[in-house]
């Protein structure tokens, strides 16, 4: 009875995972982050993000993506990358990652974010759309920096404080596997 029990489950999981199609995340993705100071704005860029997508005709229905905290690099130079890098504790913390729990009126991603090693799970308003070999979804995401327990950085003596809040833009597209 038991084997005829797994048999089952096992048979059940089959049939599910065949009924989703995979995608890759393709190099035309992009993703940057905007912010402010009390001196100027900037803008950095994610260099290395990966990601896979499952989805159920045009419906995601799992999404693990992350970014290497490492390559998020502006071009206001090393200074600004080493105390970015600090902020979102690049050692300890490597990856920038968010995971799919559901879609949500047809244009909302809910999931968990994990930034510095602190998770929350957040709601991303975006645009989703499909063609069936690609799966494309964008939008933009504020991010309080105290709900990651990230101290704005500072330079300057304390002089240029970054502002207490970050826009992540993002433009994902996921190419079937």
């Amino acid at each position: 009875m038991k084997k005829i029990v797994l048999l089952l489950l096992f048979l059940g999981f089959s049939i599910f995972a065949l009924g989703q199609d995979s995608y890759s995340l393709s190099s035309e993705s992009k993703l940057t982050i905007d912010g402010t100071s009390t001196v100027h704005d900037w803008t950095v860029t994610a260099n290395t993000i990966d990601g896979v997508l499952r989805a159920e005709g045009n419906t995601p229905k799992e999404i693990d993506f992350e970014v290497t905290v490492a390559d998020i690099l502006s071009e206001r130079g090393a200074t600004m990358d080493k105390k970015m890098h600090a902020a979102l504790q690049k050692e300890s913390h490597p990856k920038v990652m968010f995971a799919l729990n559901e879609v949500k009126n047809e244009s909302t991603l809910v999931g968990t974010l994990s930034i510095a090693g602190k998770q929350k799970d957040v709601e991303i308003v975006g645009k989703i759309s499909s063609d069936g070999d690609t799966v494309k979804i964008s939008g933009e995401y504020h991010v309080p920096l105290k709900d990651f327990e990230i101290e704005p950085p500072t330079a300057m003596f304390g002089q240029v404080v970054v502002g207490p809040e970050v826009t992540v833009k993002f433009d994902l597209v996921f190419e079937k596997e």
